[in-house]
């Protein structure tokens, strides 16, 4: 059994994987079956900001982008922030996220990326990234509410990967929710199962 939170949730990744079916032209990148690196950084990551048995509010976000926690394994955190903030380089993969510059000034306002962690654990319901084939023949991000199939297909993974985060141990008073579309998930999704 882990021992810290750390470890409860390094646990919950190395084993993260979704095997569930998609609606045509929707696929799953999973970044830590792809990239070894990828488990490398998040484990250095978790292991800095989270070694601890501390309770956390829990921010739910929507699930990673493809060069954010896509690529390195840590929600909103695109190779830049992960180096420049939080002193962990990544040699396989150099990206630059929207969502991470957003909410990387948010960490900073609160007082810097240490006094963030010690208080909230982001993560997404579907805690992969999901992209989409367009007619330009080219994958682009996509979101699990972008599309009723998918959020259909996706449904009762996201509900299992929520009381998983649950069970790392997570503060549940105060549950934060980025973004509206998530608001509308958590309605949909709360009264079959009151884990929040």
């Amino acid at each position: 059994m882990p021992a810290t939170f750390a470890e409860s949730v390094i646990a919950y990744n190395s084993h993260l994987q979704y095997d569930g079916t998609l609606p045509q032209g929707f696929k799953v990148l999973n970044p830590y079956l792809e990239n070894p690196e990828t488990m490398e950084v998040m484990t250095q990551f978790y292991q800095k900001y989270y070694n601890d048995n501390n309770k956390r509010k829990f921010i739910i976000g929507i699930n990673p982008s493809r060069h954010g926690a896509g690529v390195t394994g840590v929600p909103f955190t695109d190779t830049k922030r992960l180096e420049q903030v939080c002193g962990i380089s990544m040699q396989s993969a150099h990206t630059h996220e929207v969502s991470s510059v957003f909410l990387y000034d948010m960490i900073e306002a609160y007082g810097g990326a240490a006094a963030f962690y010690s208080r909230f654990y982001i993560n997404s319901p579907f805690p992969l990234a999901i992209v989409r084939h367009t007619q330009n023949g080219v994958w682009l991000n996509a979101n699990y509410y972008d599309d009723p199939a998918l959020f259909a297909s996706v449904k009762a993974f996201m509900i299992e990967s929520l009381i998983n985060h649950i069970n790392t141990g997570l503060d549940t008073s105060e549950v934060y929710i980025l973004g509206k579309k998530k608001c509308v998930l958590h309605s949909k999704t709360q009264p079959r199962s009151q884990f929040v």
